[in-house]
C-alpha cells in the first residue's frame, strides 16, 4: 500500500485518481483549496485519510500546505494536479502580484517539490498545448505583453514538463514523470472534450504506484499509458535551470541539489 498525496482533488482528475487510488487499497491525501472545499472533498472522498488545505495561489498558503503534508509523515508518491485553464480572459494578477496562471501551475509544484520530505515517485500534469509553450522565461508573468490566456497556459505546461524532467536529472533516486491527460470532459476540458476521461486519470495513477516496468521509469512523458515524445526544451538542462532558479527567486526556496 502507497501514501500518495493528490494536489487539487477536490473535483475533476484529481478526485478521480484519488477514488481510483482508495479503491485499490492505497492511503490518500488529499487538498482542498479551503475549508469549504474541504467539507465537499471528505463528502466526495469519505476514504481520504486526510485532507489538506490552503489556497495554491498564495506562496505563503502553498508553504503551509507543504507543513501539513510533512506533519502527516513521509508520502510515497506526490501527483501535481491542480491547475487553472487556458480561458483566463485577462491576467489576473495574485496577492504575491505574479500571474495566477503561473504562480498555480508552475510556482506552486515548484514549491511543493521543494518542501515536502522528499518521495519516491512524482507526477507532474502537463499538456498537449505545452508543444506550443515558449521556453525562453521572456516574460513569464505576463507584465510587458498583450495577454492570451492560452499562450499563458501552454507556457505554463511547458514548464511543468521542464520541472518534471529538472527532478528527474537531479535526484536520480526518485522517479519524475509527466503526464498529459488528454482533453477530456471535465470542468476545464468542457462536456465536449472528444478523449477518454478514464484514461485521463488512469495513468497519473499508475505511475504513482504501480510496479509494472513501464511505470519504473523517470524523465518521460505519458499519454494514455504510453511514451510520447515532447518539446525537446524540456530536456534541456538550461531550460531547466533557468526555470528552478527563477522559481526559486520568486520564492524564496531553492531546489534541494
Amino acid at each position: 500500500m502507497a501514501r500518495v498525496f493528490i494536489t487539487g482533488s477536490s473535483d475533476g482528475l484529481g478526485l478521480m485518481a484519488a477514488r481510483l487510488l482508495i479503491e485499490e487499497g492505497h492511503s490518500v491525501i488529499a487538498h482542498a483549496r479551503g475549508g469549504q472545499r474541504a467539507r465537499e472533498t471528505r463528502t466526495a472522498l469519505p476514504g481520504a485519510k486526510h485532507v489538506v488545505t490552503g489556497d495554491l495561489s498564495s506562496i505563503t498558503q502553498t508553504r503551509g500546505v507543504a507543513d501539513q503534508v510533512n506533519a502527516l509523515g513521509d508520502v510515497d508518491a506526490v501527483i501535481y494536479n491542480a491547475a487553472v485553464g487556458p480561458d483566463e480572459r485577462r491576467r489576473i494578477e495574485t496577492a504575491d502580484g505574479l500571474s495566477h496562471v503561473f504562480e498555480i501551475n508552475v510556482l506552486a509544484p515548484y514549491i511543493l517539490t521543494a518542501l515536502i520530505a522528499r518521495p519516491r515517485r512524482v507526477v507532474y500534469l502537463t499538456s498537449g498545448l505545452h508543444r506550443g509553450g515558449d521556453p525562453s522565461l521572456d516574460d513569464p508573468q505576463w507584465e510587458h505583453h498583450a495577454w492570451r490566456g492560452s499562450q499563458a497556459y501552454s507556457d505554463s505546461k511547458l514548464y511543468d514538463l521542464a520541472l518534471a524532467m529538472a527532478v528527474a536529472r537531479r535526484w536520480p533516486e526518485v522517479l519524475s514523470n509527466a503526464v498529459s491527460p488528454g482533453w477530456v470532459p471535465t470542468k476545464m476540458g468542457g462536456a465536449g472534450a472528444p478523449d477518454d476521461l478514464t484514461q485521463g486519470y488512469l495513468t497519473q495513477a499508475w505511475l504513482a504506484v504501480s510496479d509494472e516496468p513501464a511505470a519504473l521509469v523517470s524523465g518521460c512523458c505519458f499519454f494514455h499509458k504510453q511514451q510520447q515524445q515532447f518539446h525537446p526544451a524540456a530536456r534541456s538542462p538550461e531550460v531547466q535551470d533557468a526555470l528552478t532558479g527563477y522559481c526559486a527567486r520568486l520564492s524564496g526556496i531553492p531546489l534541494p541539489a
